[in-house]
């Protein structure tokens, strides 16, 4: 029970380190740098991080089932997509608005997980996630927003990246059978940089942008966008299971609303406050739930072993 705390712990971890890349783009930007750039940079600073990684660790490629490649390559795909997506949504709408729609992965990635497992919401689940769409309207500050000029292109790529963050989550909690934490991490960053190259700047690679500052800003991301998450997700979501992996993940909004008021001095009020609030509370809801049943199974199974 202990173990099952501990990977719902890496998988909070591992989406509040997303909840970071926001705020660094944001710096980056200030800076000069476009959002294109600033993508781009993190995937190519992520592949170098997991190819170093690789090398110091394993050095040799392991053996894939046809299965398991099939599996590595749609992660790395989805995760890149996510990037692209969600910063073309930037263009139509208001930050605040834009992680509100990244945020429907909640909602979308369970339903996701119960159509492949073939089974009805929880009533837990059901609650958790309207704590938490009801929490993620309120922290994200667009109570007063007015949203009849938002043009459609926005909402429908706002969809499209809260679509693919799921499908990203719900296949990196597949397990995949001789690939270590480091492997799949190395895989996955070389096939999503392979996909930012083609629908993005990779000239920023080798026509000297990166040397002019935007390296310390894909150094960040590449951290923060690539390596603790894909390792983290890797290591604890086959082990949570996809549908609890998309509540935990909420975590990112908390933090993200956090280190922009740290770091960027915006504001925070008590509205937000209390949305952030209903968020854990959604997100701790099915976790307290699941190690309860637990406990009491393993009650019932000593009472049964003592007689």
């Amino acid at each position: 029970m202990k173990q099952n705390w501990i990977y719902s712990l890496l998988v909070v971890i591992a989406a509040s380190s997303y909840g970071v890349l926001s705020t660094i783009v944001k710096v980056a930007m200030q800076h000069g740098y476009t959002t294109a750039e600033a993508v781009t940079s993190q995937y190519f600073f992520g592949f170098l991080m997991a190819l170093l990684l690789f090398i110091l660790t394993q050095r040799t490629l392991p053996n894939i089932t046809k299965s398991g490649a099939v599996t590595l390559i749609f992660a790395g795909i989805f995760t890149a997509l996510t990037g692209i997506v969600y910063g073309q949504s930037l263009n139509y709408l208001p930050a605040s608005l834009a992680v509100v729609m990244l945020f429907q992965f909640t909602w979308i990635g369970l339903f996701m997980n119960c159509f492949v497992s073939r089974r009805l919401p929880s009533r837990i689940e059901l609650f958790s996630l309207a704590f938490l769409l009801a929490g993620t309207i309120l922290a994200a500050g667009i109570i007063d927003v007015d949203l009849s000029q938002i043009a459609w292109q926005g909402w429908a790529l706002g969809l499209a990246a809260a679509f693919t963050f799921a499908a990203f989550l719900q296949i990196n909690a597949r397990k995949v059978e001789g690939v270590t934490m480091v492997g799949r991490t190395f895989i996955l960053s070389v096939i999503a940089l392979l996909v930012i190259s083609i629908f993005l700047t990779p000239e920023i690679i080798w026509n000297g942008q990166l040397g002019t500052g935007l390296w310390k800003f894909g150094m960040a991301l590449g951290l923060f966008g690539i390596i603790l998450p894909i390792l983290l997700f890797s290591i604890a979501a086959p082990k949570v299971g996809g549908a609890l992996v998309s509540i935990l993940s909420a975590m990112e909004l908390p933090v993200a609303i956090i280190v922009s008021v740290i770091v960027l001095n915006e504001s925070l009020t008590m509205i937000q406050v209390g949305g952030i609030i209903l968020v854990l509370f959604g997100m701790v809801l099915p976790s307290y739930f699941t190690a309860k049943k637990m406990r009491a199974i393993e009650k019932k199974n000593n009472e049964t072993n003592s007689i």
